[in-house]
């Protein structure tokens, strides 16, 4: 090997203190694993510098192109995604090497005075910057007969908690993955049950991606790789994709694994799509074998999006939070 290939890896990041904290993680364990050095290099994406809300500037790949740009300029050797960010189509010059464990895939209620959810006031302003929550709150609520009204919003951790703390919005909704890297799940008042609100295909997932030319660093990477944590996320993303909708759609899904006993058999896939009024919801699941490979993950989500288009899912899915 070279001098300068003994040198530090570089890992492309968004600046974001939520995005620094679970690259560094990464960083990290790939540290660990190749006893080099790994240094963060912060890109600045169009989702990070935009204002207007994301299911307006086409929500999926804002936050991912700067930087795969940066990968196959050869500015970084290595990128850390939040997963749900990503399109459902894998470029054929990057290799998504590593999807590592999930984290909590639930969303999580930060509200005034440590209410739940169901303690909020009648009308109380719950902000979220995701069509799919104010498809599934607003669901939630009519069916307890209560009333809300949900905000849409944009901005990181810090500035969405601190429409609630300045008493502007009595709520806002966030996912437990990103509060539990930096160190801030004491400020939540609810984890919301996956039963009530389906997290966003891949939620809580990282995805570690590399350039395919690069074929020594991606089986480096391999090493941090979950396989139920790829099955569960590939099922999901098949899902979003066979809806042909983006991350800016108001569509839920989860996959999870069921155990008899000791011994994990099965995997349950749900998925829902919804008016972002929560006036109309299609939800469904299907169960089957643990998938051993890319295309039994796929099958199951493509297997479970038929059945949602047949219920009525495509005429929902033009329903934008604009």
């Amino acid at each position: 090997m070279t001098e300068k290939a003994l040198g530090p890896l570089r890992l492309g990041t968004r600046r974001s203190k939520l995005a620094m904290a679970q690259s560094g993680q990464v960083a990290r364990a790939v540290s660990e694993l190749t006893g080099r050095s790994v240094e963060l290099v912060e890109i600045t994406t169009y989702g990070d510098t935009s204002r207007e809300h994301l299911a307006r500037i086409g929500g999926t790949g804002v936050f991912v192109t700067a930087l795969r740009d940066a990968l196959l300029g050869g500015e970084v050797d290595f990128a850390v995604h939040s997963l749900k960010d990503l399109p459902t189509t894998q470029p054929d010059d990057l290799t998504l090497a590593a999807v590592p464990p999930r984290a909590d895939p639930r969303d999580a209620l930060v509200a005034r005075d440590g209410l739940t959810f169901d303690e909020l006031p009648a009308g109380a302003r719950v902000g979220t910057g995701s069509p799919r929550r104010m498809a599934q709150l607003n669901a939630y609520a009519r069916g307890r007969g209560m009333t809300i009204e949900t905000v849409p919003i944009r901005g990181n951790i810090d500035t969405r908690v601190g429409y609630v703390r300045s008493g502007e919005l009595d709520a806002v909704v966030l996912a437990a993955a990103g509060l539990h890297r930096i160190g801030r799940t004491d400020e939540v008042t609810e984890f919301l049950s996956v039963d009530a609100v389906l997290p966003a295909p891949g939620q809580g997932a990282l995805a570690v991606e590399c350039a395919a030319v690069n074929v020594d660093l991606a089986a480096v990477l391999a090493e941090l790789d979950d396989p139920y944590t790829r099955a569960a996320v590939t099922a999901e993303r098949s899902l979003l994709a066979a809806l042909e909708a983006g991350c800016s759609a108001p569509v839920g899904a989860l996959a999870d694994l069921l155990a008899d006993g000791q011994v994990v058999n099965e995997m349950r896939l749900r998925g829902v799509v919804g008016t972002t009024d929560g006036s109309t919801l299609v939800q469904l699941s299907t169960t089957g074998p643990v998938p051993t490979s890319h295309s039994d993950a796929s099958a199951l989500g493509r297997e479970l999006a038929s059945e949602m288009l047949a219920k009525g899912a495509a005429g929902l899915m033009g329903e934008r939070a604009l």
